[in-house]
């Protein structure tokens, strides 16, 4: 498409006359414009997939990706029902579990929280807690032990840590010979674990016995957590395991629980992106207004050219090299800038927070402690691409024009 006469020309076109700085410092603008787009797309787009990255590894590593429970009443012979859901192909584990609300005090703070009642052996089947214990185990959780793991910032900010005793507090009340009293029951600080998410500080686990005796279930579990190899499939797939069951038993799914979240950051995704695409096309319109100036500025050179035998065609050519010669340089620049500053924004941010003491991301607010970023290569070759193709499509209208500048007229004041 582009002969070399139209290569060499379009470069030697891309400065303007010594005379004409202003042309050259609209040509720097519309490059930087193309490279500080470029770059913001590159990092805000991989932020936003490690934010997703982190949400499917971490919260829905930690929460149940599905559940099965029975109407109102504890789930019996839950031994046989994980057996029949275990064949099932895409179901890589089962686990049983109780779970309360209740209240932790200790030294005088109470916090509120959610307590697990779990098998310690069969939960590292559905869940990744054991590969992020700050201290102590999951195997120290024993029957009439009353061992109790807390997430890490639950047990900073009650000031508890290993060997420590706490108190929960559930809100169902007993009647003695004291009149009526709450559930109280003191438990003994086993273990620390830290995902650096919004867990941390509300989530709880204590053995499935000790969850029995203290909510006082007699027989049976509150229900059975499944994980699934694609937890995306768990929504489809509850159904027709349920079904499979051939009982009544009621379904639900982390889309019920997190499925907000995780389309929230789905949709901002898409938006930013959107928002951040005008950041190129203004870079794109600069192009154009660069281009419009250079081929005013350049206007009897067009003329002589055109009287040397140079067709419309070659001189439209040459100005559209100009053009993507910005593009092509402003767009590899970015996307430079964008994949280093992708690839050590989570160190950057932390060093900040480390020299200044401050804190960007409060796990008390958001569902993690820290700036994920994970790099997609198909994110940037969409941006390269758009970038690139924006950057060609703006030199059309200018090389057009010039290519029908005539001899006579432009140099009629020469």
């Amino acid at each position: 498409m582009f002969r070399p006469f139209s290569i060499y020309v379009g470069l030697r076109y891309t400065a303007a006359k010594r005379s004409n700085h202003f042309i050259s410092f609209i040509s720097l603008v519309s490059m930087l414009g193309l490279t500080l787009g470029v770059a913001a797309l590159i990092l805000v787009l991989s932020v936003m997939n490690g934010f997703d990255r982190e949400l499917k590894g971490r919260i829905l590593g930690m929460v149940p990706h599905a559940t099965i429970t029975d109407y109102g009443q504890p789930l019996l012979d839950w031994e046989t029902l994980a057996s029949q859901v275990e064949q099932e192909p895409d179901v890589k584990g089962t686990a049983p579990f109780i779970q309360a609300q209740g209240m932790l005090t200790n030294r005088g703070v109470v916090r509120g929280v959610v307590i697990n009642g779990i098998n310690p052996e069969l939960e590292q089947k559905v869940s990744i807690i054991d590969d992020h214990m700050k201290a102590g185990s999951l195997d120290a959780l024993q029957p009439r032990k009353y061992g109790i793991v807390l997430g890490a910032l639950l047990a900073r900010s009650m000031g508890a840590s290993i060997g420590d005793k706490v108190t929960v507090v559930l809100p169902e009340a007993s009647i003695s010979v004291a009149g009526v009293v709450p559930r109280l029951k003191r438990f003994e600080v086993v273990g620390l674990f830290e995902v650096g998410a919004e867990l941390d500080a509300s989530l709880a686990y204590i053995h499935i016995d000790d969850a029995a005796r203290i909510k006082r279930i007699a027989e049976g579990v509150d229900g059975l957590r499944l994980e699934f190899t694609d937890l995306f499939d768990a929504p489809r797939r509850m159904t027709q395991i349920v079904s499979a069951t051939g009982n009544y038993y009621r379904a639900s799914d982390w889309t019920r629980t997190h499925g907000n979240l995780f389309q929230a950051i789905q949709l901002e995704k898409r938006m930013i992106g959107l928002l951040l695409f005008l950041i190129v096309f203004v870079a794109a319109f600069n192009i154009v207004s660069t281009l419009v100036m250079v081929v005013t500025d350049k206007k009897a050179d067009i003329a002589i050219l055109r009287t040397l035998g140079a067709t419309p065609g070659r001189i439209m050519r040459i100005f559209m090299v100009q053009g993507t010669v910005i593009g092509v340089i402003g767009t590899l620049l970015g996307t430079a800038l964008g994949v280093l500053l992708a690839l050590t924004v989570t160190d950057l941010v932390a060093w900040v927070e480390r020299t200044f003491g401050i804190q960007f991301l409060s796990a008390d607010v958001y569902f993690i402690s820290y700036l994920p970023s994970q790099l997609q290569m198909s994110d940037v070759w969409v941006i390269v691409t758009t970038a690139l193709s924006i950057s060609f499509l703006a030199t059309l209208y200018p090389a057009y024009r010039a290519s029908k500048t005539q001899p006579a007229e432009a140099l009629r004041y020469e």
